[in-house]
């Protein structure tokens, strides 16, 4: 199997006979075994049913349907296990990604050796406030934390090669971050292809503005993870440690101040009426707080499943 790709969709039961039409079209010339593997992802519409017939005409599509909405990450992630294509594109059902534009991001794997190949919608067909500002701001904000320069993160059109999809978990909302998960299980090699994009054709789009604040959200969470999530005490016992260590200076300081004022006939005021008294009991506690949350943390971690997973890219 040459390629696979896998499409998410929910309540897009209008578009999709025009969709399986242009991949059939734009691939035709390439002469690739291919699959098309459609994810229902709980949809209300008939869009099972629609992908029903459609395989009657195309046996190349694979349908997989969700009792109930899931979102795109665990639709992708499903997605993912089922190709067997050699490499993996996914796009989006609503006809805004252009087929056309696979065979080129697959010319960019095979022969300039990317790991993966996003899509950069340059010019777009969305409400300015809505979508492009907004997305401007995260998209700078995505390349400053993972240190990956793509112009669209989000994109939902890529190219990957069979061993990136196989090799990274998509979960909860980390859809948005395909990009990082890859770069962090080793695939650094991160390519970008500006894509032609339309004009959704029918119904409306199921992302708000909200979809950003969660993604800011997500970003760090991913963030986290992957830096700290096999070893929490890194982050938790060194700020813990530090606030431990200046809160017990400054306790230690007012006493000293306050014995040398004493020996010296001096005014001073007792420890316990100075509000810093009590900031640095504050700060004492919470670094004790925070080093035990690594120390669980750690605990957690040397129990895991996960702790001693690696990727390994050859065996000879």
């Amino acid at each position: 199997m040459d390629l696979s790709i896998v499409i998410s969709l929910y309540n897009e039961a209008e578009s999709l006979p025009e969709l399986v039409a242009w991949i059939d079209r734009a691939l035709a010339p390439e002469r690739w075994k291919y699959e098309i593997i459609m994810i229902d992802d709980g949809s209300t519409d008939n869009s099972w049913q629609v992908i029903e017939e459609l395989q009657k005409s195309y046996p190349v599509i694979r349908g997989i349907s969700f009792r109930r909405n899931y979102g795109k990450s665990a639709a992708l992630y499903t997605g993912f296990e089922a190709a067997q294509g050699d490499f993996v594109v996914t796009m989006d059902a609503d006809l805004q990604d252009s087929p056309e534009e696979i065979p080129e991001m697959i010319r960019m794997i095979k022969e300039e050796g990317y790991d993966l190949v996003s899509g950069w919608k340059k010019k777009r067909y969305d409400g300015t406030f809505t979508k492009n500002i907004p997305s401007k701001i995260y998209n700078a904000t995505a390349r400053k934390v993972t240190g990956i320069k793509l112009h669209d993160m989000n994109c939902g059109l890529k190219a990957y090669r069979k061993e990136v999809v196989k090799n990274i978990e998509v979960y909860g909302e980390m859809h948005r971050f395909i990009p990082y998960l890859a770069k962090q299980a080793g695939f650094a090699k991160i390519g970008e292809k500006v894509v032609q994009h339309q004009a959704r054709k029918y119904g409306k789009s199921k992302f708000g503005l909200n979809r950003f604040i969660h993604g800011f959200l997500d970003l760090l969470s991913v963030w986290f993870l992957q830096v700290f999530g096999k070893k929490p005490m890194h982050l938790f016992g060194s700020i813990g440690t530090l606030t431990f260590i200046i809160g017990i200076v400054i306790a230690i300081w007012l006493i000293v101040a306050k014995l040398v004022a004493q020996t010296r006939g001096l005014i001073f005021r007792p420890v316990t009426e100075q509000p810093l008294f009590y900031l640095s009991l504050l700060m004492a506690l919470v670094g004790v707080m925070l080093f035990l949350t690594g120390f669980l943390g750690e605990l957690v971690t040397r129990n895991s499943q996960e702790r001693n997973k690696y990727n390994i890219r050859k065996k000879i």
